[in-house]
């Protein structure tokens, strides 16, 4: 044989190899995958990164399983997709696994693959991302493949708060396999195709009783109200690839750099009248603060988070000047934007993700206080409220908040106040910053007069506005110094994007240690 017909032989060989690989499970599982509404993993790698960026690791790799016939059953890449390629010309790291190929289940040499990829990860400092739709681990493997889960959840604690991690749940995600989702800083679910649980419906109903269905149990509308385990819920494969790359272009590629600036036609110097009417002069007058946050941000666009969970709070990304921020709010328009378990909750993760990575947050603040009644003393509202002031507390970032109205309470003091080293503080003239509301504050200072009055609703009325006049504007706290300004609401984009630029050298640090013990 000659060397000509030898090189043939070989590259024909690895031709050979590369299809089987990208062929997957075969035509006809191929074809099941896009009946049930979904792309195959390749396809859903080609979407989410850049044209042609794909760089694909170990593609020809194969189990080691001989047991239960498995060795006859072998497919180069063994159910998942590894690699990396650019989102925006920016260095991104991805698995996918393939429902095509025994099920997306995972065994040792599988696991082995995403843990390479999770470790290049970190090595060089870029994001990754998971693509999970699988059956859980391999039955066949036994320990072995629930050793690699436990293999990945490390890389996923020790990767924690140095490279960004996103998971899209875009099938199923059961027992074991939800912990990896879980540990990650963000995840996305596909409507109607994917569902995440511990223990699936068949052994609820006989362990407990309970009738329930895989979408009421664990699917992404269950996640993205009701648990909060998901952060965003979309309607099909291609518009969760398309956010996860709207996600990224917010966010830096690891915890030593900063954000990815974006330049806007937006005037950084725009004034909005708007803004002065937006703020009810009723103080117990509901108003949207999604509203107030679009007028001030760059083009108005906002990327919310978890927006169906703890609606009380509002939590996402914007840009400010280009730069790239993370905005907290009460909301007003639902329960008073009251503080209550799930609300502290949610924002204390997502001030710790913003803290982690470099990314400033700007707080608006208008909160009546902690939520009151048994079910959230029972359920922990103490150690749950303290997880957010933790958060604020310990977070280094530039922090900015504007008090719009109500600031009472401890609810105060949580929301980025003067007092937990927050860098601005500005407020507008309907601020209200005091203990408790007007009302509540009268009855008991006056208690004993009102009691003994002839006509009670007329000193009750006359001690409020006595009370609003002194505590319940802003210009108390502004002669303290913990607001520093007093701004008309028109302003108030102005004034964040000269705070940002004067806080862009910023440094803070934490007393040595190894880790603080947050109150979990």
């Amino acid at each position: 044989m000659n060397q000509d017909t030898l090189r043939e032989q070989q590259v024909h060989e690895l031709e050979q190899r590369i299809a089987a690989a990208r062929a997957g499970g075969g035509e006809q599982r191929v074809q099941r995958q896009h009946d049930g509404g979904k792309l195959t993993a390749r396809e859903r790698v080609e979407m989410l990164l850049d044209p042609e960026s794909f760089v694909e690791i170990d593609a020809l790799v194969t189990h080691r399983c001989r047991d239960f016939g498995m060795d006859k059953q072998r497919f180069p890449g063994d159910g998942v997709v590894c690699g990396y390629g650019s989102v925006e010309g920016r260095l991104v790291y991805v698995f996918a696994q393939d429902f095509t190929v025994f099920g997306g289940s995972l065994s040792e040499t599988n696991a082995e693959k995403i843990c390479k990829v999770m470790d290049l990860a970190v090595e060089n400092g870029a994001p990754l991302v998971g693509l999970n739709d699988s059956g859980g681990a391999r039955i066949q493997e036994g320990v072995v493949s629930l050793g690699g889960y436990a293999d990945i959840f490390l890389r996923n604690t020790l990767a924690s708060g140095v490279v960004p991690q996103i998971s899209a749940i875009m099938g199923p995600c059961a027992g074991g396999a939800v912990y990896s989702p879980a540990i990650t800083d963000f995840v996305f679910m596909v409507e109607n195709t994917s569902y995440m649980f511990v223990t699936g419906p068949d052994v609820i109903k006989t362990v407990t009783h309970e009738e329930v269905t895989m979408e009421e149990l664990g699917g992404a509308s269950t996640h993205a109200a009701r648990s909060g385990v998901s952060h965003f819920s979309v309607a099909s494969d291609a518009a969760c690839l398309l956010a996860i790359r709207d996600l990224l272009s917010y966010l830096p590629s690891n915890n030593l750099d900063d954000p990815p600036m974006r330049e806007s036609d937006d005037d950084p110097e725009r004034a909005s009248s708007e803004l002065d009417d937006v703020v009810p002069t009723d103080p117990n007058k509901p108003y949207d603060i999604k509203r107030l946050i679009q007028l001030v941000v760059d083009d108005g666009k906002v990327l919310e988070v978890q927006a169906d969970y703890a609606k009380n709070i509002v939590v996402g990304f914007a840009r400010c000047g280009g730069q790239t921020v993370g905005i907290v709010a009460n909301q007003p328009a639902y329960l008073a934007g009251v503080l209550d378990i799930d609300a502290s909750l949610k924002g204390a993760r997502f001030v710790r993700f913003c803290d982690a990575f470099n990314i400033p947050l700007v707080t608006f603040e208008d909160v009546p206080g902690f939520l009151p009644g048994t079910q959230q003393e029972f359920g922990g509202i103490i150690k749950h409220g303290a997880k957010l002031l933790f958060a604020y507390a310990e977070a280094t970032v530039p922090k900015i908040t504007i008090i719009t109205r109500k600031a009472y309470g401890g609810a105060y003091c949580v929301m980025s106040s003067k007092h937990l080293r927050t860098d601005v503080n500005l407020a507008y003239p309907t601020a209200e910053i005091a203990v408790m509301g007007p009302s509540g504050a009268v009855n008991i200072l006056y208690r004993r007069e009102l009691k003994e009055a002839s006509d009670p609703e007329a000193v009750r009325a006359e001690k409020i506005e006595e009370y609003r006049t002194k505590f319940s504007n802003p210009y108390v706290a502004a002669e303290r110094g913990f607001v520093d300004a007093v701004i008309e609401p028109r302003m108030t984009r102005r004034e964040i994007i000269r705070a940002l630029r004067q806080l862009r050298g910023k440094r803070q640090s934490l007393p040595p240690k190894k880790h603080g013990n947050i109150p979990l």
